[in-house]
């Protein structure tokens, strides 16, 4: 129909304008029949938030997204425009997108009266037909309903009183669209106020004059819980207008969390080429948010996004190719060293509380690091807390025994962050029963998986205060943990003034 430029040819071709309520209802209820996915690229949210926005939109309410930081709030916000018609016709030259059976501007008003059939029209695409504001608390009435122009009233030789000399807000210039107020609770309580009418009457009121204007707009709000307490709330009779609240959450699963973070992570078609990274290092990764979402130290308030493994994600794929280019390696794996490279991604992403700020974000992140392979790390191998328990006979069937042992004996492995792969490989072939250990639990590993899952081990006996494990000067060391404990105390020599320039996860 995009050949149609005359109100004349819209009436003949049998156009039917619908309000954009109706228009997203029934597009959703043609793309549920079809078995479409409304929301792609959604994860995590099936038998939850998506079926609770449906039935909103089913019913044409407005609707509230409850949730923490980094919850796809507003990305299930932008994807409600595939539900719009593709093109829609409005009254052209109008700064209300007018429809043109229905115009509500004093200008698209005027011109349908004196042009009739020969009105104008021009079609508006539906990604054109999203409007979006970030609440802040200096956003005033001006910006979102409008003002008067008072040099627009003297041009045109007009009072304050005529609808003419209004300059519309963003909300009027968002008409037969969807519109996003995001934190809605940083509004003042006097600007939220503003919105009663547009929501429930469609009146708008600007400097004292009421105007009618009804308003043709599918409403969106974001709120964070923790908005309600720390930086302002939502005014309940503007609450009580909202006809759907819903209620956001974080992956419940690992799996989930996993789709997400390699969904949405940007990674470079060099780093594609250069870089492997292999599952294990993926679920370490994803497993330091679920354990940052029960850390004591963290603010459970605050939430922890989905950003921070999206970013350590990237971060660990850059630490492993920042190594292969020092060391001009073609291609190389991400370790379990390399983590350490995702340090900075994890401390922009947390909010402590007043422990984990006595404690320190730097140190935090490597706590939580260190739960990670902890937790992860029974997954792949026999649990060592269960094994520590046992006494007499059955502690012979120990499979970690030759490799604590080989520390016990005084051995230590140190390996440097930017070690070729090849020389890491060897070094860990030292270690006594590493390999064997691996090969038993995972017999068809080839050699770049299985000394992966040996460095795994290494760390995951350091986890569980088998072996001690340190990081120092650009390097990670292995000991025995009671003569990592008793050389720790003989080098500060007692004296309360040296600094220790290490980090002990023991």
């Amino acid at each position: 129909m995009l050949h149609i430029t005359t109100l004349g040819e819209l009436k003949k071709s049998g156009y039917k304008s619908r309000s954009i309520k109706e228009e997203v209802r029934q597009n959703l209820i043609a793309k549920l029949k079809s078995n479409e996915n409304v929301f792609d690229g959604i994860l995590g949210y099936e038998d939850s938030v998506i079926p609770d926005v449906e039935r909103a939109l089913l019913s044409r309410h407005n609707i509230l997204f409850l949730g923490l930081r980094g919850q796809a709030k507003t990305r299930m916000a932008r994807l409600m425009t595939e539900l719009l018609d593709e093109y829609i016709p409005v009254v052209a030259g109008s700064e209300l997108n007018d429809d043109p059976f229905n115009p509500i501007s004093h200008y698209a008003i005027d011109k349908v009266a004196t042009e009739g059939d020969d009105t104008l029209i021009e079609w508006v695409h539906r990604n054109v037909r999203y409007g979006e504001k970030l609440a802040t608390p200096d956003v005033s009435v001006a910006d979102l309903i409008g003002d008067i122009d008072p040099i627009k009233a003297a041009n045109l030789k007009l009072n304050f009183a005529d609808e003419r000399v209004i300059h519309y807000g963003i909300i009027p210039r968002s008409n037969r669209c969807i519109f996003v107020i995001n934190e809605i609770p940083d509004l003042q309580a006097r600007i939220q106020v503003s919105l009663f009418n547009i929501l429930e009457e469609g009146d708008v009121q600007i400097r004292g004059f009421k105007l009618r204007l009804p308003l043709d707009i599918l409403f969106v709000f974001t709120a964070n819980p923790e908005d309600y307490t720390n930086r302002g709330s939502i005014v309940t009779p503007l609450k009580d207008r909202i006809e759907s609240q819903i209620l956001t959450h974080y992956p419940k699963t690992i799996e989930t969390g996993l789709a997400i973070t390699e969904q949405e992570a940007q990674i470079h078609p060099e780093q594609q080429q250069k870089v492997e990274m292999s599952d294990l290092i993926k679920r370490l990764i994803e497993q330091v948010a679920f354990e940052a979402r029960t850390s004591e130290f963290v603010d459970k308030k605050s939430g922890v996004s989905a950003r921070l493994t999206i970013s350590a994600y990237e971060n660990a794929i850059s630490t492993a190719e920042l190594r292969a280019i020092t060391n001009k390696e073609k291609e190389t794996q991400v370790w379990v060293n390399d983590l350490i490279g995702v340090i900075p991604s994890i401390t922009g992403k947390i909010e402590l509380v007043y422990e984990g700020e006595q404690e320190g974000p730097y140190q935090v992140a490597f706590n939580l690091l260190n739960k990670a392979i902890r937790s992860q790390f029974i997954n792949y191998f026999p649990n060592p807390e269960l094994l520590k328990k046992r006494r007499g006979e059955a502690a012979v069937d120990n499979p970690y025994k030759a490799i604590t042992g080989w520390f016990d004996k005084g051995n230590s492995l140190a390996m440097l962050m930017n070690l070729k792969d090849a020389e890491k490989i060897q070094l860990l072939y030292k270690v006594d029963g590493l390999y064997a250990l691996v090969k038993k639990y995972f017999k068809s590993a080839n050699e770049k998986q299985s000394a992966l899952l040996m460095e795994f081990v290494l760390h995951g006996l350091a986890a569980f205060s088998l072996i001690s494990k340190q990081v120092v000067e650009g390097r990670v060391e292995f000991k025995d943990l009671m003569g990592s404990i008793i050389n720790l105390n003989t080098s500060r020599g007692g004296n309360d003034d040296d600094d220790f320039d290490g980090e002990d996860f023991t």
